[in-house]
């Protein structure tokens, strides 16, 4: 899929094929634009590369692979990695053979080669992407219009979701020194899955492109006066990058690796906003196809298994996913050829069982975007996907269209869910997007079947992030907040003050008081606000242990107290060896 790009008000196009399934004309940079000639890492190759290696998924049990791997490894072929709990095998092989060879095998349930073209020799010696210098910070942090049509603003003022979500960015990698998702990054669960095979390696995760960087921030660019706010600005996102530098493709083996990672690190939330190269459409009736279906399948199932939700982009080709004809497009790793579908054929993992599938609306936030795949009982929710303003590398920001700038808002959305309801399940995620999404009717075009509540446009509606956090109206009254950091040492008390002013008469028997200390051991913290006379609501008394900071919105009765004047935030640490800071915090009368 070849893609147009605006980006940072420069109009290019892309010289190479790709996938990321945001093929509207205002998409992606070039890779010459973010990537810089990286240095060699020095780990040992776990094989020598050759000419004409070719990467295969070998389908066995889930268990105990051995007995196959052996087989791998005396028919013509090496075992690159191996995920026994899904019983996946990625195996490399320059025998044209090998896959007729291995489906012979005792064993093995399927075969099939993952890609056209062969496997690059970075693949053994993967290097580094570049660590991008970065741009003065903005100065201003305007809330735009994608949040205010999904009611992201309304719901930061309840709750702007927990640091202890977690959300996996599987995409072209995240630039972590951007100075909007640093404050949320968590490098601990970052890693590269390019090839097939988990790179731990700092700085493994970096983006080769822009695309994982831009999705990143719609879905927890941090709320600190500057730039851009993600959805869910709370919490914590980890890089999974799955795209290979040069092409940014997403191989199966890849996105295998990444949904195993994903399960395994205990993410909650995952954004796919690609499909899995090189068919647009994997059909069950070809050998090699039937093998990427199964075996990404698995990879999606062990992940939901172990508390992981999928959210991903519907795709940007403008057809009807629920009547497939003809795909002119793949493979396209090499020479794409016209072949004919049938609805067993699969964009994935956007049509997997247990993925949230993402339709684009357009600008207004009530149409399709011009570019979005739909499909009656495929597309389940929509998001605002056009001119979607985020962040790129290099501390800079760019205005991106596509369904992939659709997904993560419902990812961040799911993330809310998933920070005011603890207990819930990825199903449980799954069916409140759908039921708190606000419904949107057909417009006057023909393609669009079904009703005003469910329909193959927009499925059951545009994502309400006012909903996902408890709320049906947004808080009212005059809202004050302090986004100034203040530092908070062993054994002190630190103040952040807000001056509240043009309020009449008291303060409310419900004033909200939302607070984000980022703190490593909340246990040794006591937070009061302080009234302007002086008097002292506690709000936090040194519960929590070694949990990790404290965002979370407290009501007070502040009936008593007069409104104008300076209210402070004290906090108090009571022990040693832990630290952190006010990060911001906020009143709502």
């Amino acid at each position: 899929m070849r893609l147009a790009a605006t980006a940072l008000g420069t109009t290019l196009a892309l010289a190479g094929p790709v996938s990321l399934a945001q093929a509207a004309p205002l998409d992606n940079e070039p890779l010459a634009a973010f990537t810089a000639t990286a240095p060699s890492n020095t780990a040992a190759a776990t094989a020598a590369w050759a000419a004409g290696t070719r990467a295969y998924l070998v389908i066995t049990t889930p268990g105990d692979t051995s007995a196959v791997r052996t087989a791998v490894a005396n028919n013509g072929g090496s075992v690159f990695a191996s995920y026994d709990a899904i019983g996946v095998i990625v195996a490399h092989s320059t025998s044209a053979s090998f896959a007729a060879t291995m489906r012979g095998v005792s064993g093995v349930q399927k075969v099939g080669a993952t890609r056209t073209s062969d496997v690059p020799a970075d693949a053994y010696n993967p290097a580094l992407p570049a660590n991008p210098s970065q741009a003065a910070a903005p100065t201003t942090e305007p809330v735009r219009s994608d949040m205010t049509q999904i009611k992201a603003d309304q719901a930061w003022a309840v709750n702007q979701g927990s640091a202890t979500v977690k959300v996996g960015i599987l995409d072209t990698g995240v630039d972590d020194q951007h100075q909007d998702l640093a404050p949320n990054f968590n490098a601990a669960d970052s890693v590269s899955c390019a090839y097939g095979k988990a790179d731990t390696r700092a700085g493994a995760w970096r983006d080769v492109d822009q695309h994982g960087t831009h999705v990143a921030g719609t879905v927890a660019a941090a709320k600190n006066g500057k730039g851009a706010i993600g959805v869910a600005p709370g919490v914590k996102i980890s890089s999974v990058r799955i795209a290979e530098p040069g092409t940014t493709l997403f191989f199966a083996e890849n996105t295998i690796c990444g949904l195993v990672w994903a399960g395994d690190h205990g993410f909650k939330v995952t954004n796919n906003s690609y499909y899995t190269d090189p068919w647009q459409f994997n059909c069950p009736n070809d050998l090699d196809q039937a093998a990427i279906l199964e075996g990404v399948g698995r990879a999606q199932a062990y992940a939901e298994g172990k508390g992981s939700l999928q959210v991903a982009a519907a795709g940007n080709s403008n057809v009807d996913l629920a009547n497939k004809t003809t795909d002119s497009s793949s493979p396209n790793d090499s020479t794409p050829v016209t072949r004919t579908l049938t609805s067993d054929c699969l964009d994935i993992p956007a049509e997997l069982p247990g993925v949230v599938t993402v339709a684009a609306n357009g600008t207004s936030g009530t149409s399709k975007a011009s570019f979005s795949n739909y499909g009656s009982n495929i597309i389940e929710v929509s998001a605002p996907g056009e001119s979607v303003y985020s962040t790129v590398p290099g501390g800079k920001y760019a205005s991106l269209s596509g369904t992939s700038m659709a997904s993560p808002h419902v990812a961040g959305v799911a993330a809310l869910l998933a920070s005011a309801n603890p207990t819930y399940t990825p199903a449980d995620i799954r069916a409140k997007l759908g039921e708190q999404a606000t419904d949107l009717a057909c417009p006057s075009d023909a393609r669009c079947t079904g009703t005003t509540a469910k329909n193959s446009f927009f499925g059951e509606g545009r994502v309400d992030a006012l909903k996902a956090v408890g709320s049906t109206t947004p808080p009212t009254g005059a809202y004050f907040e302090n986004l100034n950091d203040y530092a908070i040492a062993d054994n002190s008390t630190v103040e952040s003050p807000i001056t509240v002013s043009g309020v009449t008469g008291n303060a409310p028997a419900t004033l909200k008081v939302g607070v984000d200390i980022k703190h490593t051991y909340i246990g040794d913290l006591k937070v009061d606000l302080v009234a302007p006379d002086g008097t002292v609501y506690t709000l936090h008394n040194r519960t929590g242990s070694s949990t990790d900071n404290i965002l979370q919105t407290y009501t007070v009765d502040a009936s008593s107290e007069v409104a104008n004047g300076v209210w402070k935030l004290r906090v108090n640490d009571n022990a040693n060896q832990d630290t952190g800071r006010i990060d911001a915090w906020n009143l709502t009368f």
